[in-house]
């Protein structure tokens, strides 16, 4: 009897330990096809890297936009994502050479200024897999994108033009670079379209990250008699908003034209009359989106503008804007599209 005992302990534990080494087993097996993992959690091995510009990360403009759909692909593909901030010119190189060495499927460059730091690091890295907002880079591992910043600015300058008091408009312009004289002259082309007698002031203030130059240059606009200001300054352009959340809190009646992103979410619907956005979060997510998919392959410079809706009005615009003006905005849109308009770049 002692003897039966004995076999069947040692039985009943060798049975033990098979079924917890299939229970191990099944704890590590391979994801399912759709690549949900145990718990529901999605896992990817794909890794894609962000640089941003000097504005950084949380410039609540195309930086931040192109962070939040990156962050938002993470979640929904279970990718890595990562950025690295860039302080000064001198960190783009090592910037993007940091994500080569760490073998990203994608590294991304946000904003005018990176694109010879990126044709630098894509020539010496030709197997490495690039993609840059803003500018075009000539090499056959970057993907390039643009936007037509001009039409998307023609329309909020139609905004300004009929809804300005003074007849006077700011332009705030952060480095006086092509990408921002689009800004510019699409602006301009659009009050004179509609109100040929506002008159636009002009401010660059060289830097994307600079908000109290940004605070000194509206400072100076409204001053001047100037009741609206559009910038395009990224970072710099926070300062015009604390401005004229200044002069709101003592009374007067002042406007922000905010830019790439609707920066009535950032900053209110008391100082934020209209933003002009860009579909950088469109960009980034449809490009990474073929990495996560295989099927990513550089190719021509790609242009977005108000016939691929990737320039125009937020769609928040109704809350500050009459109907009357946004029909008007939107028979220009039509114009455009159809060529009936030739928007300006410089």
């Amino acid at each position: 009897m002692k003897k039966f005992f004995k076999l069947s302990l040692v039985m009943m534990l060798a049975f033990t330990l098979v079924l917890a080494g299939c229970g191990k087993k099944a704890d590590n097996g391979a994801a399912p096809s759709d690549g949900n993992a145990a718990g529901g959690e999605k896992k990817s091995d794909v890794k894609i890297g962000m640089v941003t510009d000097v504005g950084g990360v949380n410039d609540k403009s195309f930086n931040q936009s192109a962070w939040e759909a990156l962050e938002k692909l993470k979640k929904d593909t279970g990718i890595s994502t990562k950025y690295l901030q860039s302080k000064a010119d001198s960190d783009y190189v090592p910037n993007l050479n940091q994500f080569v060495q760490g073998k990203y499927n994608l590294t991304w460059g946000i904003g005018f200024v990176i694109a010879d730091a990126m044709k630098t690091v894509a020539q010496q890295n030709p197997t490495a897999n690039f993609a840059i907002i803003d500018n075009v880079v000539e090499a056959p591992n970057v993907q390039s994108i643009t936007f037509a910043e001009n039409e998307g600015s023609f329309l909020v300058g139609v905004v300004a033009a009929k809804m300005t008091k003074s007849n006077k408009i700011g332009f705030v312009g952060g480095m006086d670079i092509p990408v921002i004289k689009r800004f510019e002259a699409g602006f301009k082309a659009g009050v004179a379209a509609v109100n040929p007698d506002a008159k636009v002031l002009i401010n660059y203030t060289g830097a994307f990250d600079k908000p109290d130059l940004g605070k000194a240059a509206a400072a100076t606009m409204y001053n001047d008699g100037a009741d609206i200001i559009f910038h395009s300054s990224g970072a710099t352009g926070n300062g015009v908003f604390n401005e004229a959340n200044d002069r709101i809190k003592q009374g007067k009646k002042v406007w922000v034209i905010g830019v790439d992103k609707d920066q009535s979410l950032e900053f209110g619907d008391q100082v934020t009359l209209t933003s002009m956005v860009k579909g950088v979060e469109e960009a980034v997510t449809k490009y990474s989106k073929m990495v996560v998919d295989g099927n990513f392959k550089p190719g021509a410079p790609v242009t977005l503008g108000l016939k691929d809706n990737g320039v125009g009005l937020a769609s928040t615009s109704s809350k500050n804007v009459p109907a009357d003006v946004l029909k008007l905005a939107d028979e220009y849109k039509e114009k455009i599209i159809k060529g009936e308009i030739k928007v300006p770049e410089q």
